[in-house]
């Protein structure tokens, strides 16, 4: 996207390298297109005047820090010891 603004170009850099791939994740666990998701997103958010970012934030949130959150996996039996 190349805007005629450079302050709009910036801003579109800005968060295209900066997003949190909440989106590109939900794309690839339910295989379908990250842009389908993103719209999904944009258009609850005008439907619900905006709860749906909060939770897009969220996501994001424990996205980036996946490492300080531990989620236990699943043992394949009573000996898996780890």
């Amino acid at each position: 996207m190349n805007f005629k603004i450079p302050i709009v170009n910036s801003i579109v850099h800005f968060f295209e390298k900066r997003a949190f791939g909440v989106s590109d994740w939900w794309g690839d666990k339910l295989n379908i297109n990250p842009i389908l998701v993103r719209k999904f997103f944009i258009y609850l958010s005008f439907a619900t005047l905006g709860s749906p970012i909060l939770i897009y934030f969220i996501m994001g949130f424990i996205l980036e820090n996946k490492s300080v959150f531990k989620f236990r996996q699943k043992r394949k039996s009573v000996w898996d010891l780890k």
